[in-house]
């Protein structure tokens, strides 16, 4: 079933899936009101990757939705072939749903004869034949640049925000920031919770190893006080649970814990059950599945955000008053 739009009897909105992440193609369509189009997928015995969809797609405005979760590069490239496959079968324009974009951390050049892959992902979609990008929480938001077309931005933090408002005083609440990098991130946190104190956590990284990071102090006083540490995302956990490690220890009330993405790769369980934070708070940008889920986590649901910008999209409504409007519309959290 598709989305008709009054007046308009022509013109048709299709969602479309890959394998990686169904459920919230279903949860997404059940927001809209609307089915999942079936979609023929399987893989060859070499590897190779097949799809076609079942029904007509000509003259619709096609949504195909491919979270970049494992194995990343297989369902990178399956979105990819999906959208070929839906521009071929003359769909009127093709936005790729990206609710977590796959190498979104390598944009820029750390050393000499390093790639930016962030801006390859980019190119291959536009190459593939996709008219527009809609991603969550891009961890660098300079990269939409990368993509010669519309590139809607989407931001979980009203979601974020209105049910860390339902839940915590905030008279007594200190945004964090795990890094000096996601300082105005924080920034943008405290303002939404009517200017709270800020700080955040001195790191290091090393350039030659992948996701190592050490945390050493926090820069600001915490002391007594309830810090909610956020991020864009939680990959094995190592600069999240060190910026935990130094809060508790510079004599922080509690840690609340809060990110977009989950990704948790090893061993970010084991050192999320250690850490000492009050809560976890995330979405399900990415699946989390049932033993990734820990006693003191908290997962929402973005299908509604993904669905009202889709709906504005095809509508074309504004995106800026979406986000004046978001969550207000969805007053009751859906928990994923």
């Amino acid at each position: 079933m598709s989305v008709l739009l009054e007046g308009t009897p022509d013109k048709n909105l299709v969602l479309v899936t890959g394998r990686a992440y169904p459920k919230l193609a279903e949860d997404v369509a059940k927001q809209l009101g609307i089915d999942v189009l079936e979609t023929t997928a399987y893989d060859f015995a070499d590897g190779e990757i097949y799809c076609r969809y079942t029904q007509s797609v000509r003259g619709a405005d096609a949504f195909v939705l491919q979270s970049h979760t494992q194995p990343i590069n297989k369902w990178i490239m399956e979105q990819l072939i999906m959208i070929d496959a839906m521009k071929r079968a003359s769909a009127r324009s093709v936005t790729a749903v990206v609710p977590f974009l796959g190498y979104s951390r390598q944009d820029k050049k750390h050393l000499g004869r390093e790639p930016i892959t962030s801006r390859l992902i980019f190119d291959l979609f536009t190459a593939a034949g996709a008219d527009r990008i809609m991603s969550v929480d891009l961890h660098a938001a300079q990269s939409q640049g990368f993509f010669n077309g519309p590139v809607d931005h989407l931001q979980a933090m009203p979601l974020l925000v209105s049910y860390i408002r339902s839940k915590m005083a905030t008279d007594n609440l200190t945004v964090v920031s795990p890094d000096a990098g996601r300082i105005r991130v924080a920034e943008q946190w405290a303002a939404q919770l009517g200017g709270n104190p800020l700080a955040f956590v001195h790191k290091t990284r090393d350039i030659h190893h992948a996701n190592q990071a050490v945390s050493h102090r926090v820069i600001g006083d915490v002391a007594g006080r309830d810090c909610v540490l956020v991020d864009d995302m939680i990959d094995t956990a190592g600069t999240i649970v060190g910026a935990t490690r130094c809060l508790n220890e510079a004599g922080a009330k509690s840690v609340t814990i809060v990110a977009t993405h989950a990704i948790f790769s090893d061993p970010a369980i084991e050192r999320l059950r250690e850490c000492g934070a009050k809560e976890i708070v995330v979405t399900d940008t990415v699946p989390v599945p049932q033993e990734k889920r820990l006693p003191n986590m908290t997962v929402l649901s973005i299908a509604p955000l993904l669905a009202a910008a889709m709906k504005s999209v095809f509508m074309d409504g504004s995106m800026a008053k979406l986000f004046e409007d978001y969550p207000q519309e969805h007053p009751d959290f859906l928990y994923a």
